[in-house]
């Protein structure tokens, strides 16, 4: 199994806030991106990156960018990855629903694979999700 990335890595890519770590990044991701090398992205580094890309204490990036560059992070052929559609499919509901965070856009994932397609949360704005149903516990 490759070697998972963190965060960082992908938030210098993407913010371009630090030269000389975001010039080392950029290079590791064009290794990756040609196979040269590959690393493991997990679900918990796509949900920080996605946190702190959206906070607006930090870099209170717009959503469909977010989801745009996180989605070329995905796709970069030496990224591992299980099920890179789920995670390009929650990316797609988090740019277009705005009342819901990455979380909840993964668990619209989630809901979306099984039957009934449903969601069990106090949260009301997965009532705002066509085809899931919210079940209050």
């Amino acid at each position: 199994m490759p070697p998972p990335i963190d965060t960082n890595v992908i938030i210098r890519e993407i913010t371009q806030d630090d030269p000389e770590m975001s010039a080392r990044a950029h290079k590791f991701l064009q290794r990756l991106a040609a196979g040269a090398t590959e690393a493991l992205l997990t679900e918990a580094v796509l949900v920080e990156c996605a946190q702190v890309l959206s906070s607006r204490a930090l870099y209170n990036l717009p959503r469909r960018e977010i989801a745009r560059d996180l989605g070329v992070i995905i796709r970069l052929r030496g990224v591992r990855l299980v099920n890179k559609r789920r995670y390009l499919r929650a990316l797609e509901v988090y740019a277009a629903i705005p009342a819901l965070d990455f979380v909840d856009a993964l668990l619209v994932i989630y809901a979306e694979s099984q039957r009934p397609t449903a969601v069990v949360s106090f949260d009301e704005d997965f009532d705002r999700v066509p085809g899931v149903t919210r079940m209050a516990p």
